[in-house]
């Protein structure tokens, strides 16, 4: 009977055939060791001299690493191996040979990794990490659909920028023009019109020409609105979802973020109340390291760095200029010059993790702000709808996946948490 690696739990004593691939291989005397990986784990399958077929210690010594294997024997109890079990073999058949394996045990260069992400994807710390986003998708999902709202997919195509035009990828739709989505949050506010509580998650994309560890042209974001939230209600709701994936994920994927060597005593502490700072609060705690920073400008990398190592917990910013805020983001009622908006810092360096706001619900107010952006009403006529149509205050905020995959798995880079990256100058494999 074949089985999967991980499943060998419930087979104890039992004779099974196992199919994968050659991730190790090695021989001591009248025994030899495979290391055999299936996609769901590891079992180390050990051949002992006449007690194995004795066709299986002639084929061992053809195996080279990825190689296709059948191997068949008892499953064991074995603490000591990886997973806790291993195969004591009797038989070993080669299905598929695997000559030259370019990513050998030495070490390879980032290019060269990045070239080969394809075969790269099999190795233990990018299988792990892969997995712990999988858990993340699985969590992000999960919190939402449990709260009650409804998922809605937002176009990839679109007619008009949401986060400004300088970071549009342009293409042909028929005989007029489009653009990749660099957000789903207007048709979100749509949605939250017409489900009360709904979100969006899938691929956005940033003409960013950008080589920093942070960036992805291609990343994945869940974008949530909800009707009648204002900008407290928005971070109270943020500060819950980031506690639940993050804690989530230590629980279900503890031996993943072990084997990449993760230190996730810091982790553990991300639960609520997170901090939470205005916008001139902040700017003063920058100013102290940072003397040249200037009040109304945005942060930088540098900036949020500042403030978050002020705190063991992710920390919230809130009511930044209106001036460096978009088009839909709110004023401030008591101080028009401030914005209903907040991002959420990541401890540990890793910057911006969760952004949003309150949303400008006066149709007039979201025309004028609309012309100060030089933008073309007419692009936004189906927008400026949802205010003639029943108008409601309603705030959402973005997660980008693969900066929160980083963050979590502690990550010096971003390439590492996507299954195939798209960065500046690459898009191969």
């Amino acid at each position: 009977m074949r089985v999967w690696i991980s499943d060998l739990k419930d087979h104890v004593g039992k004779e099974v055939q196992l199919k994968g691939w050659v991730y190790n291989s090695r021989s001591s005397g009248k025994i030899k060791f495979l290391l055999l990986r299936d996609g769901t784990g590891l079992c180390q399958c050990v051949y002992f001299k006449g007690e194995c077929d004795e066709a299986a210690f002639e084929v061992f010594s053809g195996l080279t690493q990825e190689a296709l294997v059948e191997v068949s024997g008892l499953v064991k109890e074995e603490k000591r191996s990886p997973g806790g079990f291993e195969l004591s073999a009797r038989t070993l058949k080669i299905l598929s040979p695997s000559v030259d394996y370019p990513i050998s045990p030495k070490e390879h260069g980032t290019d060269f990794l990045m070239t080969n992400r394809h075969l790269w994807l099999r190795s233990k710390r990018q299988h792990a990490i892969l997995r712990v986003r999988a858990e993340i998708i699985a969590s992000i999902r999960d919190f939402f659909d449990g709260r009650g709202f409804t998922l809605i997919d937002a176009p990839i195509f679109t007619p008009s920028a949401c986060e400004g035009t300088s970071t549009l990828f342009e293409t042909q739709y028929f005989d007029d023009k489009a653009y990749l989505s660099q957000s789903g949050q207007l048709y979100m506010e749509a949605a939250a019109a017409a489900f009360g509580k709904a979100y969006c998650f899938g691929p956005t994309f940033r003409a960013e020409k950008s080589k920093t560890r942070r960036h992805l042209i291609e990343f994945w974001m869940v974008e949530p609105e909800v009707a009648f939230n204002d900008l407290y209600d928005n971070m109270d709701l943020a500060e819950q979802f980031m506690e639940y994936i993050v804690q989530r994920t230590l629980k279900n994927r503890a031996e993943e973020l072990k084997s990449i060597e993760r230190d996730t005593s810091g982790l553990e502490k991300i639960k609520g109340p997170f901090p939470r700072l205005h916008y001139e609060e902040a700017c003063k705690i920058i100013k102290k390291e940072n003397p040249d920073f200037k009040d109304g400008d945005d942060f930088g990398a540098p900036d949020e760095t500042i403030i978050s190592s002020q705190f063991d917990k992710p920390v919230f910013v809130h009511h930044y200029p209106a001036a460096i805020k978009a088009f839909y983001m709110k004023a401030d009622d008591d101080d028009p010059k401030y914005s209903m908006s907040c991002d959420l810092l990541a401890t540990e360096g890793y910057g911006e993790i969760i952004g949003g706001g309150q949303r400008e619900e006066s149709v007039q107010t979201l025309i004028g702000k609309i012309e100060e952006h030089s933008l073309d009403q007419k692009d936004f006529d189906w927008y400026l709808d949802l205010r003639k149509y029943g108008t409601f205050p309603h705030s959402g905020f973005g997660l980008g996946l693969e900066r929160c995959v980083a963050w979590i798995c502690g990550l010096n880079h971003i390439r590492e948490t996507s299954p195939f990256p798209r960065l500046y100058g690459r898009y191969h494999p």
